[in-house]
């Protein structure tokens, strides 16, 4: 860099994608940046996936609201990088989850840092996923919860994957049901 330069968002996120693998942009700032969603930010939080723990550098945090999250979505079997691409247009290093992957991390935290209404907005834009790809990523999510929020909001919103949501729920099956209460009391039951 030269006196006077700044640093750019996405070459921050290039630095660091090309030196921690599998690290990538996900959940709603991915929504966001593909066109998805409900409210928009006050100040932008980008949301970090990657399958291992990252320090996130104090020249990044200082210039970007930024987490990071290591929360294991999917079963071994599944690609590490499947449904991760560059935004069109965008920086070729910086991966950001397509539509359907960034959903189920979306999804994954509701009742942590995500509501139950937030939820349902994001999933009411979600009307053309592609089916091929949300099949996959559904066949391989480990989380369980995750399966079945998808499957309950998109029958709730009569979305087109409601029936492949549907059956990979009842084909993962799961036994008990899921209940979780939010921190503002919000109730999450979620039966087989």
């Amino acid at each position: 860099m030269l006196p006077g330069d700044t640093l750019s968002r996405d070459g921050c996120l290039a630095f660091l994608m090309r030196r921690n693998e599998g690290l990538h942009v996900g959940a709603r700032t991915a929504l966001a940046w593909r066109g998805i969603k409900h409210n928009i930010a006050f100040r932008e939080v980008i949301s970090l996936w990657g399958p291992r723990a990252l320090r996130l550098p104090a020249w990044l945090i200082s210039r970007y609201d930024c987490t990071h999250q290591t929360t294991r979505l999917f079963d071994t079997g599944l690609e590490q990088n499947f449904g991760l691409q560059p935004l069109p247009g965008g920086h070729p290093d910086v991966l950001v989850s397509v539509p359907e992957r960034a959903l189920l991390e979306f999804l994954s935290d509701v009742g942590k840092t995500e509501s139950l209404q937030e939820a349902r907005s994001l999933v009411e834009s979600t009307r053309s996923l592609r089916a091929g790809i949300l099949e996959t990523l559904l066949m391989h999510t480990v989380r369980i919860k995750v399966v079945r929020l998808a499957r309950v909001l998109s029958e709730e919103l009569d979305l087109p994957w409601a029936p492949l949501a549907r059956q990979i729920s009842q084909d993962k099956g799961g036994g008990t049901r899921w209940v979780a209460v939010s921190k503002d009391g919000e109730r999450l039951d979620l039966k087989p």
